[in-house]
């Protein structure tokens, strides 16, 4: 139920601080950042990562607050963006991807040229994260309330499933070159033992 609660929070945080705009002092729409980060709790490890973007997350809400300002709010897709940025980042780093570990959950016995895959798409990921992440820093600081809401809360969403099912795609076509490559080697093979 938690991670029901924080994506509910996460998705309709632009709105709520696009609708409060004007309506409602920054520092009271502050507490949605605390709710997000508190919903986030029960759910994440805390590991390094996770402190530090609970810190981040904090850090904009405290800054909202004393300052009533609105800016370290729309700051949140940012901090998001550098987070998620530095998980994927540092997985090709330190392997395996995060792609990897997540194609192992359905196939533990993943193939060398899936795991060159994996590797290839945790890195366009991590591109993503710095397109996305410079959009929503470049929204909320020179676009209205009105165009970060959008950007933030719907456009950024419609690309991450854009670049979802252009994987997906992508996924299929390389597995059946792959199984073709297997089958063409595998027939000449099989003609030199006859």
């Amino acid at each position: 139920m938690p991670t029901l609660v924080s994506l509910l929070v996460t998705l309709l945080y632009p709105l709520a601080i696009w609708f409060g705009h004007g309506r409602v002092e920054p520092r009271l729409l502050a507490l949605l950042l605390v709710l997000a980060a508190a919903t986030r709790l029960p759910a994440l490890k805390l590991n390094r990562a996770s402190r530090w973007w609970l810190a981040g997350a904090l850090l904009l809400a405290a800054l909202a607050i004393w300052n009533n300002a609105l800016l370290p709010l729309k700051l949140y897709p940012v901090l998001v963006n550098l987070g998620m940025l530095a998980v994927f980042a540092y997985s090709l780093y330190a392997p395996p991807s995060v792609i990897e570990r997540m194609a192992r959950l359905s196939d533990p016995a993943l193939p060398v040229y899936a795991i060159a895959y994996t590797r290839r798409v945790t890195q366009v990921w991590c591109g993503f994260f710095v397109v996305n992440g410079t959009l929503a820093l470049l929204t909320a600081i020179w676009a209205s309330a009105a165009v970060w809401s959008f950007y933030n809360g719907v456009l950024a969403y419609v690309l991450m499933g854009c670049l979802f099912a252009a994987e997906y795609l992508v996924r299929i076509i390389v597995r059946r070159r792959h199984r073709q490559l297997a089958a063409q080697l595998g027939g000449q093979a099989d003609g030199q033992h006859v």
